[in-house]
Formats: structure tokens, C-alpha cells, sequence
């Protein structure tokens, strides 16, 4: 498992994960944020995706450990380049410990999503607690074309007019936790969404744009 970390760090300089870090004026207490919020994400997704049977979440939540790993290598670089002296260690270990429980809990609930992700659900048990999930948790991408892009998730009242609840939002390698009605969307952007297979069809429909087309299509007509 730790090998097969480092294959993935080497991938992308690690050099480059902390430039990116400084450049971006990223403190410790940023990355600790981002780490409890993605690791509380990652628990959450990955028990949707044992209950609903989810590859699509699942690989969600392997794209969020493979964040996790480089937010780690993030933080214990700033830790070490901040240590001045013995004391100013012993005072970051303290952090550094935090950072790898949120690391722990990271990697656990990868494991949950391994089950998936081996093909188990024809398993007599497995289908049995499938049967007893009516919502459904998927990811879509919101289209070029798509009415959503700019709004925010107060203007677009998703929950109330479409019935269904985006959880998440990934936009290229970072994740927005728990969005808020400020939250706005972007063309691109990759929606954690739960709800009933009706609901989830209505907002696909919106973030594909092709809702729009046809009332382009029905105003030249």
C-alpha cells in the first residue's frame, strides 16, 4: 500500500506539490482544514458507495485519497521546513499527528470502497441491504452548454425544485465539502449528488445542457 503511494507521488513531482503550496500562500491551518474536511467527505461517500453499490463514488473516493496523500506530504514539508530548533519540533509533532489521523481515516475509508470496487454486490447479502436503498448517490459533470453554470446553489433552489441534494462539488483537483447557497457553479465542475433515480435524471438533464438546446431549438421553431 505505502509503495504504491509513493508511485503516485513520484507521478507528479514532489517539488512541485510544494510550490504549489507556497505559491498559493497556503498555510498549515489551510491544509488541515482541507484534510478534515476531505477525510469527514471520504467516510461519507464511501459508505454510499457500500450501500448503493457505486463505482462511479467509489473512484471518487480514490481520487480523494490520492489528494489526501499529497496534502500529507504537504503539511510534513511545511512542518519541517518551520521547525527553527528541538522545541519548535516537539511543538509540531503535535500537528503533524492530527494530519496523519485525518491520513488514517483517509486510507480507512478507501478500504470501505474496496468491496465495491472488487465486484462484490453479487453477493445474497450484499443485494439484499442494495434492496433496502431507494436514493441513489451519483457524480455528473456540469456541461458547457448547462443553464447551471454561474448560479449559485441559493438561485438554483435544487432541493426544493428538483429533489435531490449535491453533497460535494470537485472542481479539477480540489473538492468544495458540504457546499453552502454561495456556492457557485462551473462548467466542468463535478457534482456529488443524492437523491431519487427521478430527481437525479431532472438534474442530469440541467448539467448537460441539453434542456437548453431544446428550448433553443423550440424558440427558433
Amino acid at each position: 500500500m505505502e509503495k504504491k503511494k509513493n508511485d503516485e507521488l513520484v507521478e507528479r513531482d514532489v517539488d512541485e506539490i510544494v510550490e504549489e503550496a507556497i505559491s498559493e500562500h497556503r498555510s498549515v491551518k489551510d491544509i488541515l482544514i482541507e484534510m478534515k474536511d476531505n477525510s469527514e467527505l471520504m467516510i461519507d461517500l464511501a459508505y454510499s458507495a457500500l450501500l448503493t453499490n457505486s463505482e462511479e463514488i467509489a473512484e471518487e473516493v480514490r481520487q480523494l485519497e490520492e489528494r489526501m496523500d499529497e496534502l500529507q506530504y504537504e503539511i510534513e514539508t511545511m512542518l519541517l521546513l518551520s521547525a527553527r530548533n528541538i522545541e519548535d519540533a516537539a511543538d509540531l509533532a503535535g500537528i503533524l499527528h492530527v494530519a496523519l489521523s485525518s491520513e488514517n481515516i483517509a486510507d480507512a475509508a478507501d478500504d470501505i470502497t474496496d468491496i465495491v470496487r472488487r465486484g462484490v454486490g453479487d453477493h445474497p447479502i450484499y443485494k439484499s441491504m442494495l434492496r433496502e436503498t431507494e436514493e441513489k448517490v451519483v457524480r455528473m459533470r456540469v456541461k458547457e452548454n448547462s443553464e447551471l453554470i454561474g448560479k449559485t446553489l441559493g438561485e438554483l433552489q435544487v432541493s426544493k425544485k428538483i429533489g435531490c441534494y449535491i453533497r460535494a462539488i470537485r472542481r479539477k483537483k480540489r473538492w468544495i465539502c458540504r457546499p453552502g447557497k454561495n456556492s457557485k457553479i462551473m462548467e466542468g465542475d463535478i457534482l456529488i449528488v443524492n437523491g431519487s433515480k427521478t430527481s437525479i435524471d431532472s438534474l442530469r438533464e440541467l448539467c448537460s445542457g441539453s434542456k437548453s438546446e431544446k428550448e433553443k431549438k423550440k424558440n427558433k421553431e
